[in-house]
């Protein structure tokens, strides 16, 4: 099919879609040419030449085209109107029927713009009106070519318009749908984007805050003792250097996550877990927090219980990854808020206990320095808590499981760390 740009027709049709009365006063114009044409070259005309009321009539019936658009259904009427009057009043000459083309128009244009119901229901009124004052009055016999022509110009105009009103309805909501479809993938992406920045926020804290304490307590005993105790201070010195780089480390395999495609390669090391626990608590131990690990298996193999840091990771066994992270990151923060709340002095205690279908995380402490925050600042019934604790319960809810945080049972001195890890049982999978 030609494109109106090929023809040149494509600015013209832009202004008439611009002036809606301007495009349908060339309508009238064209439809009065058509119907004055028909009237004086049908095949009547010879004999029964129009007079000047048919002209007249002819001329205000598409005079009213100009309004169809905002008047759809007054425009039919009146067309309608003096097409029977014409018909009524032609005497003993036939009756010129080329104005009802005005009608024509008029009930195509409400059958564009109405509903299904209401369209057919004018379009039989219409067409009954029409027709059966042509039969009565028009040419003999009633069944004559120009009545049966009049029914079918009218009906195929009620048509023609229903198929436009439908054509239009389903491009309207087309269109409707790829704006909605757009809308939610745009908001899908602000999801997603936001869940990401949450959880490079939750990696920065973590990482940032556990070793950033190891440092600290590390340069304040090297300062301490750098007169006295020249070789600690060195020790403690080597513990700053290795926490700094173990965090630099970290820190380039997170803020790596945020590189974009062609940028130069990201770090490849793993993300931590359980399997290098012993190593988070021998950082702890350097600084001088006692940690005691103990691990509990409800699995059909391997043996029913272990302690230490490499027994307990070795019971524990495989875990998917976003669970071993989560796991390491909870015991992390919690033994960072040991080490920094508990007071001196103080110990934690780990237990690990794994179901078939969960992982069970339980840090205790004796300190009494967290403990006496809470009773002093915290309302009652409620958990202290920065922005370390609530990153735990965030990974935790991100993975379906809980953690909770609070004072000991029973009075007892120190603090309580829970989190309960929804795991896939190796049977399941």
């Amino acid at each position: 099919m030609t494109s109106l740009a090929t023809t040149g027709l494509a600015r013209p049709h832009r202004w008439l879609r611009a002036h809606p009365y301007a495009a349908d006063a060339v309508l009238a114009v064209a439809v009065l040419t058509i119907v004055l044409l028909g009237a004086y070259v049908g095949p009547h005309a010879a004999a029964h030449r129009p007079g000047p009321s048919y002209v007249l009539l002819s001329l205000c019936a598409c005079a009213g085209l100009v309004l169809r658009r905002p008047m759809p259904r007054a425009v039919l009427a009146f067309t309608c109107a003096l097409t029977v009057l014409e018909t009524v009043t032609s005497g003993d000459d036939p009756p010129h029927t080329q104005i009802a083309l005005a009608a024509v128009v008029a009930l195509y244009t409400v059958a564009a713009r109405t509903d299904r119901p209401t369209a057919w229901r004018i379009a039989a009124v219409t067409v009954a009106v029409l027709t059966g004052t042509v039969m009565l009055f028009g040419v003999r016999p009633w069944y004559a070519q120009e009545n049966l022509g009049l029914f079918a110009w009218t009906g195929m105009a009620a048509a023609a318009g229903d198929a436009v009103r439908s054509r239009r309805a389903f491009i309207a909501a087309i269109e409707e749908r790829a704006e909605r479809a757009e809308r939610t993938r745009e908001e899908e992406a602000r999801r997603r984007v936001a869940e990401e920045r949450l959880r490079i926020a939750r990696e920065l804290h973590d990482v940032v805050a556990h070793h950033i304490a190891l440092v600290n307590v590390q340069a304040g005993v090297a300062s301490h003792i750098m007169d006295s105790r020249p070789d600690q201070a060195k020790e403690a010195l080597a513990h700053v250097r290795e926490a700094s780089r173990s965090a630099l480390g970290e820190l380039r395999a997170t803020v790596g996550l945020l590189r974009q495609h062609g940028d130069p390669e990201a770090p490849t090391e793993p993300a931590p877990g359980l399997g290098v626990l012993d190593q988070l608590v021998d950082g702890f131990a350097r600084v001088g927090l006692r940690v005691d690990i103990a691990a509990a298996s409800t699995l059909p193999h391997g043996p029913a219980t272990a302690t230490g840091a490499a027994g307990a990771a070795g019971l524990v066994g495989p875990l998917p990854a976003a669970v071993d992270l989560a796991a390491y990151r909870v015991l992390q923060e919690a033994l960072t808020n040991v080490h920094k709340h508990a007071g001196p002095g103080a110990r934690a205690e780990v237990a690990l206990l794994r179901a078939p279908d969960s992982l069970l995380l339980t840090v205790l402490d004796d300190g009494a320095g967290r403990t006496a925050l809470a009773t002093a600042e915290a309302p009652a019934g409620r958990d202290v808590g920065g922005l370390g604790l609530i990153g735990m319960r965030e990974r935790a809810a991100a993975l379906g499981g809980t953690c909770e945080a609070g004072p000991r049972d029973l009075g007892a001195p120190g603090f309580r760390v829970r989190a309960s890890l929804p795991v896939r049982s190796a049977t399941g999978a």
